[in-house]
């Protein structure tokens, strides 16, 4: 389950590619099987090691057109352990939320993408965020939790100061939003609540099957109540 549009951030085949808090790796694996050299960087140590060992499957399975170029990397997102204009592309997926200095890590970004390079920078949505929140201060008062709720353009803001450029922006995940809100009302931990079992198996489906129905519904309902709002940037 992709929350980036990989045609609309111009991964290549050759490019270099930063998934900054990679978590279980998921545009990692994408980036890889389009050809690209990626960094998949994140501090959990047992996040890393899971995304080297299903690379490692990816490889043998004869998924990756160039071999495994690239790998996990343990990094911090304030201090990138990179040189100037490493990157052609860098995702940041539901990350920013979690960083006390979410301005930091944005200019160690900036700094590490080259000349030209896209950025891509998710978020939770303000208005499904806020529902999530208002349901259960669980949901973010945790440690590693949400430490903020950003409106679109406080975002775009913090990248544009940063020296980036918009280009251009969307929703996506609306039917993830229904599912949050149950977890809030029914505990967000409480993983064997029965609507949270059978809405968790509706999404599975949509994944697994590709259900043509569900997409489309999806896919309307996304401006309205998308889980994550998506923004694509340029360094100038």
């Amino acid at each position: 389950m992709l929350t980036v549009d990989f045609d609309r951030l111009g991964v290549r085949d050759g490019a270099r590619i930063l998934d900054m808090g990679c978590g279980g790796g998921r545009h990692a694996y994408e980036a890889w099987r389009r050809g690209a050299t990626v960094v998949a960087l994140d501090l959990d140590e047992q996040e890393l090691k899971g995304v080297s060992y299903v690379v490692d499957q990816m490889l043998d399975a004869g998924e990756l057109p160039h071999g495994r170029v690239g790998g996990p990397v343990k990094g911090s997102a304030l201090s990138l352990p990179f040189a100037d204009a490493t990157f052609d592309c860098i995702i940041t997926s539901e990350v920013l939320e979690h960083i006390w200095d979410d301005r930091g890590a944005i200019r160690e970004l900036v700094r590490v993408l080259r000349p030209g390079g896209r950025l891509a920078a998710t978020v939770p949505t303000r208005w499904p965020e806020r529902v999530s929140w208002a349901i259960s201060p669980q949901y973010h008062d945790r440690p590693g939790g949400h430490v903020r709720i950003y409106r679109q353009h406080e975002l775009e803001l913090r990248l544009e100061e940063a020296g980036l450029l918009m280009r251009g922006s969307h929703h996506a995940h609306a039917l993830h939003s229904p599912y949050w809100w149950l977890k809030c009302a029914c505990g967000v931990d409480n993983v064997d609540a029965l609507p949270v079992r059978r809405y968790h198996d509706l999404l599975v489906h949509q994944i697994v099957n590709q259900p043509r129905w569900l997409n489309r519904v999806e896919r309307a309902l996304n401006p309205v109540m998308g889980k994550s709002l998506v923004v694509y940037t340029e360094k100038a």
